[in-house]
């Protein structure tokens, strides 16, 4: 819970970078215009590295309430800080990533999240095998986290000068962004960021308020296996917007739409196979792990296959729109759906536990996911005539 709160604490003041980035900086490499384009990664790279300090001393001012009423737990106020040292190693992370993306560099970024995930986990059995404690756990994680930071903000660094240009960071910028669009976009996507956090990353802070901290350990382990059904789409998802986006920009509309049915069909191939395989052999592979000791997390991780496998086949949802340039209508479907959950959550999961909270999830997913799915290939039907 510790990594949690900090984690949602950084995602309250992201504004999504990324998406900027690759929504305009893609749109001008692929009308050549890399002056417009490289401005626009500027802009980015500093406003990012600043809202990182700016979390980061917020993350410090909170982390006693933190401790005290979410994690319920004082004597984690030290580990917070700690831990909260990943913001600044990820000063510019999303902003390299986008680069990273539009220049079609998609294994720098698998090969350094293989090496975080590695470094998490040997310091993390190492810690096991040596008795070590809570510090070695969050000192594994923040190591991992901070090389992966870093290294993508070196690679990005690298590869801009190929994609943008030898003199890419003097690049004007007075004249040569759309300003206010921008600006738009920005604090659409921030908004979204601050919904995700609130009903749907923060599922586990929500269930150990509402139940106890065992219900919520039930329930991490329910959205650990679901983020390994995730694992396969991600790649997807970084790879099909940057696309996406240069596709508007070309009007090659039957390109996007082709793109958009091919995806949802790897997908839903994959998410079906995944979720007969829980169903038909879920009870008997956590009957192996640690002697059943998570088999009450089993009926919660099939009420939020149907959730999750609904997000994982039109994973493009969101993009879609946000290639169009009309972030607000997500947020606003989002929020609209985030507010009827968070409703029946306090009147509801009380009395009926954590597959209530399942349930209101995967709901959440269905409407959302849902509604914008409609109004993106509306939109896209409607340009096409």
């Amino acid at each position: 819970m510790i990594i949690a709160f900090a984690s949602n604490i950084n995602r309250l003041l992201s504004f999504r970078m990324n998406e900027l980035v690759v929504r305009y900086g893609g749109h001008f490499l692929a009308e050549g215009e890399k002056t417009k384009a490289a401005a626009v990664v500027k802009v980015a790279g500093i406003a990012e590295a600043i809202t990182s300090f700016i979390a980061y001393g917020i993350l410090l001012l909170l982390a006693r309430w933190g401790a005290t009423v979410i994690i319920k737990d004082p004597s984690t106020i030290p580990w917070i800080g700690i831990f909260g040292l990943a913001l600044l190693a990820n000063l510019a992370t999303e902003t390299s990533q986008a680069v990273l993306q539009l220049g079609s560099h998609y294994r720098t970024q698998a090969l350094l999240t293989l090496l975080q995930n590695i470094i998490t986990v040997v310091w993390i059995g190492a810690a096991f095998i040596f008795k070590g404690g809570v510090f070695d756990v969050i000192m594994a994680y923040l190591a991992g986290k901070s090389l992966f930071g870093l290294g993508m903000l070196a690679a990005a660094l690298y590869h801009s000068r190929s994609l943008l240009g030898e003199g890419w960071t003097r690049a004007p910028i007075r004249g040569a962004l759309q300003w206010r669009s921008m600006a738009n976009f920005a604090i659409s996507t921030n908004l979204s960021q601050t919904v995700n956090m609130l009903i749907r990353d923060s599922e586990v802070l929500w269930v150990g308020y509402f139940l106890t901290s065992e219900a919520a350990g039930y329930y991490k382990f329910a959205l650990a296996i679901m983020n390994v059904i995730l694992m396969p789409i991600t790649p997807f998802i970084q790879t099909t917007f940057p696309e996406m986006t240069r596709a508007v920009a070309r009007r090659a509309w039957g390109q996007l739409r082709s793109l958009l049915k091919r995806t949802s069909m790897i997908a839903l191939v994959w998410t079906g196979t995944a979720a007969v395989g829980l169903l038909l052999a879920g009870r008997w592979l956590l009957g192996f792990f640690k002697g059943g000791e998570y088999l009450p997390s089993l009926p919660v991780i099939w009420i939020l296959l149907i959730g999750f496998g609904f997000a994982n086949v039109l994973f493009w949802n969101r993009s879609l729109l946000l290639a169009f340039g009309r972030p607000h209508f997500p947020l606003a479907a989002a929020s609209i759906a985030g507010l009827i959950k968070i409703i029946l959550m306090f009147l509801l999961v009380p009395k009926y536990g954590m597959m209530m909270e399942a349930a209101l999830l995967s709901l959440y997913f269905i409407l959302s996911i849902g509604t914008i799915t409609i109004e993106g290939l509306r939109g896209l039907k409607k340009v096409e005539r």
